[in-house]
């Protein structure tokens, strides 16, 4: 084994102990619970889970997180918990970067900036961005990689098994084997910051024609693949807009609609985490809002033509009332071992995403529901049902497309947007076919470096 063998080792053997400490400990409360005929805390244990992992950070934050999106694939007061945790992590101190960005760049590297800001723009959960700038003034955004980040994940996935095994012996509504692969499979991909380069560019190709959403551009010479610099976008948070003006709330609503629906149904390439503090807002000079900056693209998925094919079916199932379309739909999608029960609990949250694009009239998200029980209603009925006829097998790919949904659906609800989101469907899905997202798909992809 040799000595960087070894550094991964240490470093995925500390890992599982601090995951495996918080989440074994609620697992054998649970196990107890079980053996001694007790009834299930799960305020309790939800708590517990929460605070572990709250103090750990790094990626199985962002697994936790994730987790909490998708309906049933936790139990709602685990869910309810994991949610409020912020994805934050502590900076690395400016020595520490200096050492990192030697190892990137070289010795030399502080000469290939005109200016490297010491403390980070912005901290997350995989790493950190400074601004920096070059000689010519270009203002720069340079995103660093923490240290020992694969071994963290690799760790961090591992226990993601336990969490689902803890889910499925004592609550096995759901069959999470298939979110467990695309989990990993994703958070894998976010480590490689020269591919996510490649995702940028592909961004830049589909959006290129789109005025209200800026990309930015990477500067290669000082990129690798655990370091990403691009161009710096100034823009404001979304949240600072939350009591503009309707107009000016709308203009904001509908570039991040444009953002993720238009790529997703034209090349079927989707943005999977469409959370706060990936994007920002920049005016148009005098102080209005004239689009959105998207400023992260490690977590992107490229679906099979045929997967969009069935998104745009189920729509066109629930508008039309073709129930043998709604069908088709979610086999196209991977659902096995369909009946009539299953298919009814799937359509329960169906509708409830499609909701406001079935409904031909000018609306807000949420039409009168309390944002805190926005989804609550519905999630709850299909954890009922799912119980009494389940367990289904939850396609991979749907995973982050119901992410994606439900992310873009906060923005909305914080927004207070009032759209035709009906309209803004159906203008994204016109003369709409999966042979023409297919050929698409392999035009963009081919010019931004990524393989088909």
């Amino acid at each position: 084994m040799t000595d960087r063998e070894k550094n991964r080792f240490t470093a995925r053997a500390k890992r599982y102990a601090k995951v495996g400490t918080g989440v074994g400990g609620v697992a054998a409360r649970m196990a107890g619970a079980k053996l001694l005929g007790k009834p299930q805390d799960r305020a309790a244990n939800a708590l517990g889970l929460a605070a572990a992992l709250g103090g750990l950070k790094g990626p199985i934050m962002k697994v936790a997180q994730l987790l909490a999106t998708i309906p049933d694939a936790l139990p709602a007061e685990y869910a309810n918990e994991l949610i409020k945790l912020q994805s934050q992590a502590p900076p690395m101190g400016w020595a520490f970067v200096k050492r990192r960005m030697s190892a990137e760049l070289g010795p030399d590297w502080q000469g290939k900036f005109a200016e490297f800001e010491h403390h980070p723009a912005a901290a997350a959960s995989l790493g950190q961005v400074h601004r920096a700038s070059v000689r010519d003034g270009s203002a720069l955004a340079c995103k660093l990689q923490y240290p020992d980040m694969q071994s963290a994940v690799e760790a961090d996935l591992s226990q993601l098994q336990l969490l689902f095994a803890i889910r499925k012996r004592f609550d096995p509504a759901l069959d999470t084997a298939e979110i467990a692969v695309e989990i990993a499979a994703r958070l894998r991909e976010e480590l490689d910051y020269i591919r996510e380069a490649k995702h940028i560019a592909l961004y830049s190709v589909m959006l290129k024609d789109i005025d209200s959403i800026r990309v930015p551009k990477v500067w290669p010479e000082l990129s690798t693949g655990r370091l990403l610099s691009m161009d710096w976008l100034e823009g404001r948070k979304l949240l600072a807009h939350k009591d503009d003006t309707l107009e000016h709330r709308n203009r904001i609503a509908t570039a991040m609609f444009t953002a993720w629906w238009l790529p997703f149904s034209r090349f079927g390439v989707i943005h999977g985490d469409p959370h706060l503090g990936n994007y920002s807002i920049f005016d148009d000079g005098k102080n209005k809002p004239a689009g959105i900056n998207l400023l992260d693209y490690g977590c992107i998925r490229i679906f099979p033509p045929s997967f969009v094919g069935g998104v745009v079916d189920l729509y066109r199932g629930f508008l039309h009332g073709d129930d043998e379309l709604v069908v088709h739909a979610y086999e196209t999608w991977g659902f096995k071992r369909l009946n009539r029960d299953l298919i009814e609990a799937l359509n329960i949250w169906a509708r409830f995403i499609y909701g406001p694009l079935l409904d031909r009239r000018v609306r807000t998200i949420a039409d009168g529901v309390k944002p805190s029980d926005y989804g609550r209603k519905e999630a709850f009925q299909v954890h009922r049902l799912l119980k009494e006829k389940g367990p289904v097998l939850v396609p991979r790919e749907f995973v982050f497309m119901d992410r994606a949904a439900i992310g873009l659906g906060a923005v909305f609800l914080h927004l207070a947007a009032e759209l035709n989101f009906y309209q803004l469907f159906n203008e994204a899905i016109a003369n709409f076919s999966v042979e023409r997202v297919a050929a698409r798909q392999a035009a963009v992809l081919s010019e931004a470096g990524l393989k088909s």
